[in-house]
């Protein structure tokens, strides 16, 4: 406990001040974050995959991860899609010139690993450039849940969510954390309000609390797949990157789809 708590306090004093900042510090930590989390998933993932290729993931992520819609080549224009299509002929490429040593399994797993470690961490940055009242917002509303969701199902949770990938959740934590999301998310609204009515703010605390659930089952379900405890090692007592952010990184997504951010 306390070397979780200890973690915790450096990892705040170390983060909020980049978070509040802003600007290229929060692009840098998030770029690096990003290749954490790739590194994370890959070591899930156990396989020899190559220097070589893994470098050329490493090289297409943080392209996916800056902020900008679209790059400019001579007078060749990629859009973010055109980069993810570039990506996946790249890798194709490669198992065909390889002659298999580089697998179409490999391929698909690192296709997957990339845009969804780039994805999200660029809607990450596009969030804080947005305003940081957006991603507070959201960080509020994730912590809410998962506070919700401890306490309640701590006294009253009896019914399990889904055993088969997280024993520990139950439906009664699910709906505590639900309820605990739009009271914060209803109070964030009344200090900091958003160009919204009240009710489409209700609605996005529940999107977001329902998504952040999803998003740390699905994590689960990986671990539980690869049958592993943590995805890393890098914050003593909590696990990972994709440990501490894989509700933020899902409903970051998610957020983006629905164009609230």
């Amino acid at each position: 406990m306390k070397q979780r708590i200890l973690t915790a306090v450096i990892a705040l004093l170390i983060l909020v001040p980049l978070i509040i900042y802003g600007k290229w510090p929060f692009i840098v930590i998030s770029i690096v974050f990003a290749c954490v989390g790739l590194y994370e998933l890959m070591r899930m993932y156990n396989r020899n995959n190559g220097t070589i290729y893994e470098l050329v993931a490493f090289l297409f992520l943080i392209g996916l991860v800056y902020p900008k819609q679209e790059a400019t080549l001579f007078s060749w224009t990629l859009t973010t899609y055109d980069f993810i299509l570039l990506f996946l002929v790249v890798l194709l490429g490669i198992m065909v010139l390889s002659k298999n040593a580089f697998s179409f399994d490999q391929v698909s797993f690192m296709f997957f690993a990339t845009v969804y470690m780039g994805t999200a961490f660029h809607v990450l940055i596009e969030t804080r450039m947005l305003g940081l009242n957006y991603l507070f917002f959201i960080l509020f509303i994730i912590w809410a849940t998962d506070s919700g969701a401890y306490f309640v199902g701590k006294f009253v949770g009896k019914r399990k969510l889904w055993p088969a990938i997280s024993p520990n959740k139950t439906i009664g934590g699910a709906l505590g954390g639900l309820i605990l999301a739009v009271i914060i998310g209803s109070i964030f609204h009344i200090v900091y309000p958003f160009s919204l009515p009240f009710y489409s703010i209700i609605l996005i605390s529940l999107v977001i609390s329902v998504v952040g659930q999803l998003g740390d089952l699905v994590a689960s379900a990986m671990k539980r797949h690869y049958q592993i405890k943590d995805f890393g090692k890098l914050f003593p007592g909590h696990g990972g990157i994709l440990d501490r952010l894989d509700s933020l990184l899902f409903v970051l997504i998610v957020l983006s789809i629905i164009q609230f951010i």
